[in-house]
């Protein structure tokens, strides 16, 4: 048998328990709660969150290939210049071939070294400074996915890594579009930059297309998802390409019909033009023209003057006397 005193302390415990729980709200969705607003960035970590700094310093390291020696001599300046904005040094070693990345006394975000190693990993993985750069950003992730183990044929292996690239690049392209991902295939990896949920869609895509899954197919249903084609019913389907159909021919037709009226519109007619009245500087003496005239009509074309004749008459008169 419990004693009276004990059952009052449960009874009295039961009703504290109800009036600690706090009343739910009666038409709150769970989905409401989980998803994250549009526009809505977590604020960025500054020195204020952690003012004393990190206690201990910690440091990796990475190898790259002799063809990126070049190309890491020239930038590696502009990597030091983006990494000492967060106060972590980095360090090139040519003659071992790698580089190195540690936190100083002045680094206060713990995660930047994790975001400064996957910088170096993508510089050695053939991916350019512009892009590799932008792992720095809180929204920003990369994915390095290895492909090299994943066909043993090696002939098989480059044909299932070109037909991921595609025709001038042009299957690349359209998962970069459709993801917000940029995409590196090199060697024996596939290197992706962008959004959290878009380096899952390339990894799944990459993935499937070692797997003799042509990457059409996920692309294909990534555009269906889009437009929400994808949810539709077949007759739905048939009927939203009809009315494309239907659309387009109205289109087709419309523009025939435009041609067709442009035989039948006048051209546009000139404007009057008024001629402008003669300046008084410009105007035509009429009178010493008509006398011009007039002596034209006396004289002959090609006959000679009345002096010029009795000239001739003199000087033939001359001849004869002294031919006499």
């Amino acid at each position: 048998m419990a004693s009276p005193s004990l059952e009052r302390r449960e009874k009295g415990a039961g009703k504290s328990e109800f009036r600690n729980q706090k009343p739910k709200p009666e038409n709150q969705d769970e989905s409401e709660l989980l998803t994250v607003p549009d526009g809505w960035k977590e604020p960025a970590f500054s020195k204020e969150d952690n003012p004393r700094g990190l206690l201990e310093e910690s440091s990796f390291a990475t190898l790259f290939p002799k063809y990126r020696e070049a190309y890491l001599k020239e930038c590696w300046p502009l990597v030091q210049k983006a990494l000492n904005e967060h106060h972590v040094n980095a360090t090139l070693d040519l003659i071992e071939g790698s580089m190195t990345v540690c936190t100083t006394k002045k680094t206060f975000d713990p995660y930047i070294i994790i975001r400064a190693r996957d910088l170096i990993k993508l510089l050695a993985r053939s991916v350019s400074f512009e892009q590799a750069v932008r792992i720095l950003q809180d929204d920003v992730a990369c994915d390095i996915i290895k492909i090299g183990s994943l066909v043993r044929n090696k002939e098989r292996f480059v044909k299932r890594r070109q037909r991921l690239i595609g025709p001038k690049g042009s299957t690349l392209k359209a998962l970069e579009l459709l993801t917000n991902c940029y995409i590196m295939v090199q060697g024996n990896t596939v290197s992706a930059i962008g959004p959290f949920s878009g380096l899952k869609e390339v990894r799944k895509v990459v993935l499937d297309t070692m797997k003799n899954i042509h990457p059409i197919y996920n692309i294909k249903i990534d555009k269906e998802l889009a437009s929400g084609e994808y949810f539709l019913k077949a007759n739905q389907k048939k009927r939203q390409k009809m009315e494309a159909i239907k659309a387009k021919q109205a289109e087709a037709i419309s523009k025939k019909q435009e041609e067709r009226n442009k035989a039948f519109i006048p051209p546009k007619e000139k404007p009057i033009v008024k001629p402008k009245e003669a300046s008084t500087e410009t105007k035509i003496d009429v009178a010493s023209i008509k006398e011009k005239v007039k002596k034209a009509k006396n004289k002959k074309l090609g006959a000679l003057t009345a002096e010029e004749i009795a000239l001739k008459m003199e000087a033939d008169e001359k001849k004869k006397k002294k031919k006499k």
